[in-house]
């Protein structure tokens, strides 16, 4: 069984309401369809009842069963709007603007998440991750002790003597440009979270990546990795992480036993957190690519799941970042 299949079990463990704000959009309308019969996911789809409707005709997709809102004319608007004011105001926004704002299935959406009425969100076949992170982050805001919402790329490698059975999952490949030392280490401390929650790593090995291994070169990109692993010791004691290291240290038991003697994590590695963006995107795409990996992206951080999608995404990457959503949420 590979891993999504791990994680669809899972989901349907425990069933969670996944808001759809694209709700009027062909490809999430049959998505919502699958989830609901395969038992995944409480789908909520968001939009006009008329326009779902005649797109669910238009595909030959049965979304009977499954609950339709229109943020415009729905009575919990009102409830949302006076919630959003309360947290709000101080910023700026009037009760007008609320009212205004929820209206918008976005807003709509991540106030369903923050009051409890549904458990996580799913966007991204037609909105920006800026579109979605920025109400996420004004409204749901980031867990305890977390300051920045980053993302883990759950990668899944033919070569199954890498991490969990050829599992790893890398970070940050999407958000973070640049992190600072602090943001790093939230960022290795989240995606170790992840890695557990959907990946059933139940003991995960940190490696803060460098082209460096335990002060071998000398260079402040090399310091701001180091700095991060004291900062994530720190944060973390529990944690089994290290660094800072070369890749092939921390995946090949050898020569981490050569560059990394002693080390809990060198050669064992299965959560890799690169040092920015540039590394982690390139790093990703490599192994997707040219190691012929599959791949399945996740944000983390927030206080509740709110997750992403690629505007060129299929009907199955739609139900398959609810179910991993819907994970997260349990």
């Amino acid at each position: 069984m590979g891993m999504v299949d791990e994680v669809k079990v899972k989901a349907k463990s425990c069933v969670k309401t996944i808001v759809l704000p694209e709700g009027d959009e062909p490809r999430t309308v049959q998505a919502a369809a699958i989830i609901k019969a395969e038992g995944y996911a409480i789908p909520v789809l968001l939009g006009n009842v008329e326009k779902v409707n005649a797109v669910a005709k238009e595909k030959n997709t049965d979304i009977s069963g499954i609950t339709v809102i229109d943020p415009e004319t729905s009575p919990k608007a009102a409830e949302y709007a006076k919630e959003l004011y309360e947290l709000r105001k101080a910023k700026g926004v009037t009760e007008e603007d609320a009212a205004k704002l929820v209206a918008d299935p976005m807003y709509y959406g991540i106030m369903m998440v923050k009051t409890g009425d549904a458990d996580g969100l799913v966007s991204g076949a037609v909105h920006t991750t800026g579109d979605m992170l920025r109400p996420a982050l004004q409204i749901i805001k980031t867990k305890p002790g977390i300051k920045v919402v980053s993302s883990s790329f759950l990668m899944e490698c033919p070569n199954k003597s890498l991490g969990k059975n050829g599992l790893l999952v890398y970070a940050d490949c999407v958000v973070m440009p640049n992190p600072t030392a602090e943001e790093l280490a939230q960022i290795g401390i989240s995606a170790a979270d992840t890695a557990k929650t959907l990946c059933g790593i139940e003991e995960p090995k940190v490696a803060f990546l460098s082209f460096s291994t335990k002060g071998s070169a000398k260079h402040e990109l090399v310091t701001k990795v180091q700095e991060a692993v004291r900062i994530a010791h720190e944060m973390a004691p529990d944690l089994c992480l290290d660094g800072e290291m070369q890749l092939d240290a921390a995946l090949v038991p050898e020569i981490g036993a050569s560059k990394a003697k002693g080390s809990p994590v060198a050669g064992y590695a299965n959560v890799l957190i690169f040092p920015d963006l540039q590394a982690g995107n390139i790093g990703y795409k490599i192994t997707q690519r040219i190691g012929g990996a599959d791949c399945f992206a996740v944000l983390q951080g927030l206080a509740k799941p709110c997750n992403d999608l690629s505007r060129g995404c299929s009907v199955e990457d739609i139900v398959n970042t609810v179910v991993f959503t819907a994970v997260q949420a349990q």
